[in-house]
């Protein structure tokens, strides 16, 4: 079914959830694209849109700001009057120094039909060098949700945690799924950690390392920016790793992950009933991942892992994590690692900015 059928249909015209609700797959955000619906700054990159997503780029517009901000009943830019310090033009490449906080216009802008909203997520890649990102979008009331039938400009607010990083106009930080109406839950998977004894189970972010260039694949070495961690026996018999308040961990989820071709899914960012940390900054897994047909069976799910006020204690095969799966309004003509990727049949896995862990 095309695009244009689709939103014809009662299920397109439909903003209730139900059969005809779903996440729209590559073929259908290359026809907003075409059709204007997706529009940008410059021509959009032959790898830009995902199975089920689309990657959002940098502009050179830029601002130091003094706090985060929703706009309210107002748009982004008149709202960041009250909170500028001043503006940054990354045409040459600007370093983001961590504790600080950013909002960059991006080059994307959305003139989105009846029917279809969006919702933004950081990249795996993003997400594992601890540089929080969150969509805005005029008069939106919630940080990276797209109201229906928006019509305007993105921008992302972006706070680096751990590492000052490097960015320039067409830095990739985030990434969009749209959606047709409020799309069914399908199912809830928990999600375990492996901290197996007597490996390397893990790594934890030196507070005083470089800059990382966001746009530097395999161009860091990993033990300039990690530390490896090794979990020690409990008295179960069992690995344990004690996660100490503000300092960021990756690790790994103990379960091989898998994401049918006719779904996609968002691990859930936080979940107090199981512990007071965030668990995975990145959240979104796209049609094809871990599965056979993708040659990707096996893969696990990386974790970012930050605890909050007060030192946490995992355990082996602990739930700290949960996948809610959604389904597409049809199969994607591509699924996730075709053509190659740095994530498919990953075990424990920093980002692909760093080269692999020789230690």
């Amino acid at each position: 079914m095309t695009l244009d059928a689709y939103l014809r249909s009662p299920h397109g015209q439909s903003p209730e959830g139900g059969p005809g609700s779903g996440i729209l797959p590559c073929q259908m955000i290359e026809a907003l694209v075409a059709g204007g619906a997706i529009a940008s700054d410059s021509p959009f990159d032959a790898d830009q849109v995902q199975p089920a997503s689309l990657d959002l780029r940098l502009s050179s517009q830029a601002w130091r700001v003094r706090a985060s901000f929703l706009p309210g009943a107002r748009k982004v830019e008149e709202r960041l009057a009250d909170v500028a310090m001043h503006r940054l033009d990354l045409t040459g490449g600007e370093v983001l120094e961590k504790g600080c906080v950013y909002i960059v216009r991006l080059q994307e802008r959305l003139k989105l039909p009846a029917g279809l909203n969006a919702r933004a997520n950081p990249k795996s890649s993003t997400g594992r060098v601890d540089v929080f990102v969150r969509l805005l979008t005029d008069r939106g009331a919630t940080f990276d949700d797209v109201a229906e039938g928006y019509e305007g400009p993105l921008y992302l607010e972006i706070a680096p945690q751990t590492f000052s990083v490097l960015v320039r106009p067409g830095t990739r930080l985030n990434q969009l799924r749209l959606k047709a109406g409020e799309p069914p839950r399908l199912a809830t998977v928990s999600v375990g950690v492996d901290l197996s004894v007597g490996e390397i189970a893990g790594f934890r972010g030196r507070r005083h390392a470089g800059v990382v260039d966001l746009d530097n694949v395999d161009g860091h070495d990993p033990s300039d920016f990690w530390e490896p961690l090794s979990p020690r026996a409990g008295g179960s018999g069992l690995g344990e790793l004690l996660l100490d308040p503000g300092e960021f961990y990756i690790l790994a989820s103990k379960e091989p992950v898998e994401i049918p071709v006719l779904q996609a899914a968002e691990m859930t960012p936080i979940d107090p009933s199981v512990g007071e940390f965030r668990v995975h900054y990145a959240g979104f897994f796209d049609p094809g991942f871990g599965t056979d047909e993708a040659h990707g069976a096996g893969s696990r799910a990386v974790l970012e892992v930050r605890t909050h006020d007060t030192p946490f204690l995992l355990e082996d095969g602990q739930t700290v994590a949960r996948l809610v799966y959604e389904p597409l309004i049809e199969r994607p003509s591509r699924l996730y690692g075709e053509g190659g990727s740095h994530y498919q049949r990953q075990g424990l896995k920093l980002s692909k900015l760093f080269r692999p862990w020789q230690g």
